[in-house]
């Protein structure tokens, strides 16, 4: 794919700057063209935001953490492990979502909030 490399934390791996955003993401990663990652954001190992989904300011999505629809993932904001953030589900501040966590609907995670495992946020929730 790319000749350029990135140190995502680990040693750098091939890596190229989002097309819409500049953001990097691991060649190992996909991002459909449609999404945003925004200059200092991080996308990588098989990590997948598609469609209209919008990962910015320092948020970091890795693993295989799904992240789709018009989601949005920003702040200092971390989706890890097989995760999604899907829908129009917002995940900011110094929140994390992990496991098996899924955050849907119009869902907001914030502040320092965890969530993880099997969880699931969904409908109108905001969670702090």
């Amino acid at each position: 794919m790319s000749m350029n490399t990135f140190d995502f934390g680990h040693g750098p791996v091939p890596a190229h700057q989002h097309s819409n955003g500049g953001g990097w993401v691991a060649d190992t990663a996909t991002v459909a063209d449609t999404a945003y990652v925004g200059p200092d954001a991080k996308v990588f190992d098989n990590a997948s935001v598609l469609d209209n989904a919008r990962v910015f300011g320092n948020a970091i999505v890795f693993d295989n953490a799904w992240v789709y629809g018009n989601a949005r993932v920003f702040g200092n904001a971390i989706v890890f492990d097989n995760a999604s953030v899907s829908d129009n589900a917002s995940v900011l501040d110094n929140a994390r979502v992990s496991g098996k966590a899924i955050v849907f609907d119009n869902a907001i995670v914030f502040g320092n909030a965890i969530v993880f495992g099997d969880a699931k946020v969904s409908g109108d929730a905001v969670l702090s």
